[in-house]
């Protein structure tokens, strides 16, 4: 059987702007909306305290038509060793087959899918006429939601950035720098400063088990969108409990979160708070009023993974890159 490798290397290499991918995630969410996807709730296992391995199986049908699977681990410890907080690998299947026909690096699409679904999330969400963006944690995810935030709200003028281990601001800005054009990085000294005055506030921090929900309601704007790429970990239930709308990103996974007790516990949005989730908003059948504030809980969902894997693939096979091996 012949298998298409493709490395991080050549996936970097192929510069694949944040606003294409956002364009394939928007579309597995409106896939999943009109009910032509089949998608599990993530599994997974837990070998250290606040670490894990999950398995993100998809397919992907109507124009689609994309199966496949990410194995992906998130290890906070590895911050402390210099080491990436998450890894993994993305396999794609043949759907006619089930034949295994790529295996590529999954770190480079999970860091700019996570960043594209909060785009997505934005242009839907967001008050167009944003102007401050605050970002707290600044690793990989705070910086491609960084950009990708920065492609949805045109009007972007100043982004405030927080980040408990300090050296990550000077990384981060340098890392921007080129996507953010003449937007103002402020950074500041706490996250009550962060927030404060924010159009937009995304929090890119560790994913726990013992959330410290340090983000205060009373710290937020009256007319905002607060967007929680880490779970529950950051904003305090009254954020998205209080919300004139409450999105997730996969209604069925975050149900099933909540009721085996793993996130989403003490005051987080049962099922009747929630308005929708974002294959609900993307397929038009249901509408967010961009008034009071806003909240979106964005755990990531395996869609992304596999039709930001086939663009890549494609993008590869166009540019000649990639390994055949027999296996």
């Amino acid at each position: 059987m012949e298998v298409m490798l493709i490395s991080q290397k050549e996936i970097e290499s192929l510069r694949i702007p944040v606003t294409e991918v956002m364009d394939v995630v928007e579309k597995g969410f409106a896939l999943k909306g009109e009910e032509k996807m089949e998608m599990p709730a993530k599994v997974g296992i837990h070998p250290r305290k606040d670490c894990f391995i999950h398995a993100m199986p998809c397919y992907a049908g109507g124009s689609a038509d994309v199966a496949g699977i990410k194995w992906v681990s998130g290890y906070p410890i590895n911050q402390a060793k210099g080491l990436p907080y998450i890894t993994g690998i993305m396999c794609l299947n043949d759907p006619d087959t089930g034949f295994v026909k790529v295996l590529m690096d999954a770190n480079w699409i999970t860091a700019w899918r996570t960043g594209a679904a909060t785009g997505v999330c934005a242009r839907h969400m967001a008050d167009p006429d944003s102007e401050v963006l605050a970002v707290v944690g600044l690793g990989v995810q705070g910086r491609t939601n960084t950009v990708a935030l920065a492609s949805a709200l045109p009007k972007l003028k100043k982004v405030k950035i927080y980040d408990k281990f300090a050296h990550q601001v000077s990384r981060f800005r340098d890392l921007v720098k080129g996507d953010l054009k003449d937007m103002e990085t402020i950074p500041c000294e706490t996250v009550e400063e962060t927030v404060r005055d924010a159009d937009v506030v995304v929090t890119c921090t560790p994913i726990v088990a013992d959330p410290q929900r340090f983000v205060r309601v009373d710290w937020l704007k009256e007319n905002m969108l607060a967007v929680a790429v880490d779970y529950d970990s950051a904003f305090e239930a009254e954020v998205m409990t209080g919300a004139s709308a409450f999105v997730c990103d996969d209604l069925n996974q975050y149900l099933w979160t909540q009721e085996h007790g793993l996130y989403f516990q003490n005051g987080y949005p049962s099922e009747k708070q929630i308005l929708g989730d974002m294959g609900h908003i993307c397929a038009g059948k249901k509408k967010v009023e961009l008034k009071g504030r806003r909240g979106a809980v964005l755990m990531g969902i395996a869609s992304h993974d596999v039709l930001t894997a086939n663009l890549i693939q494609e993008k590869a096979i166009a540019k000649g890159l990639g390994k055949i091996v027999d296996i």
